[in-house]
């Protein structure tokens, strides 16, 4: 696989990240803090599939547990075909570079495309992976009709919490809905200039960028090769 939308926001945070994580992810260390949130945060994103109701879910797993993206490109060209409402962790793919997209809303035509994230506030890493999807999205020929991130809409004491959006109630769960079309379609320009030299970097034959360490190392997050890269420089 090329550049997956993980990929590519790891990659720009320093290429060093996307090296190791394609050659040597053995060194990867996961504090259990940051699991626990990542695990919290694919919850969040099970539960929003709901949020606009029925829907249509392409993940499909090999005998081996791993996930079977030919059978959710196929799933996914069909029901957009077939008209479907809602399709989520719809699958696409443009030369190798892949994305699944959290939430597709059928919109007249087209489709809407929400970025599902267990936080409470917009970010730019969030932006450049709607950029990310939004490119790919394109190059398959689908220009979605809007771009939003669905958030936390709980306001808890002590959390800042934006005050924008719409704040949508389901099965007992608060969400925010921010509309972010004109950010994301400015990240797509980004994508276009970084995914294939992102792409060059998990090539067998690719060499270790020499990147030294920095604040890259903790913006947006700490890096999960930080006591390699310290160890090693």
């Amino acid at each position: 696989m090329g550049v997956s939308k993980t990929d590519f926001t790891r990659g720009l945070q320093c290429n060093k990240m996307l090296w190791l994580d394609a050659h040597m992810p053995q060194e990867k260390i996961i504090p259990p803090e940051v699991q626990a949130r990542l695990d919290a945060g694919n919850e969040f994103g099970d539960i929003a599939m709901g949020i606009f109701g029925e829907y249509k879910e392409t993940t499909t797993l090999k005998e081996d547990g791993r996930l079977n993206y030919a059978a959710m490109l196929e799933k996914t060209q069909a029901w957009l075909q077939a008209g479907e409402e809602v399709v989520c962790e719809g699958a696409f793919t443009w030369y190798g570079n892949y994305c699944a997209t959290d939430i597709l809303k059928k919109e007249g035509v087209g489709y809407a495309l929400y970025e599902v994230k267990n936080t409470y506030a917009v970010r730019k890493e969030f932006l450049l992976d709607l950029g990310f999807q939004r490119f790919i999205l394109r190059k398959c020929g689908i220009t979605p009709t809007k771009s939003c991130l669905i958030l936390r809409g709980d306001t808890p004491d002590g959390v800042e919490v934006p005050t924008e959006g719409e704040i949508i109630q389901k099965d007992g769960t608060m969400y925010r809905i921010i509309d972010v079309t004109d950010a994301a379609k400015q990240m797509e320009r980004i994508a276009d200039k970084h995914i294939f030299p992102l792409g060059k970097l998990k090539k067998k034959d690719a060499e270790m960028p020499n990147i030294c360490m920095g604040e890259h190392c903790e913006k947006p997050y700490r890096c999960w090769y930080y006591e390699y890269c310290s160890k090693n420089g």
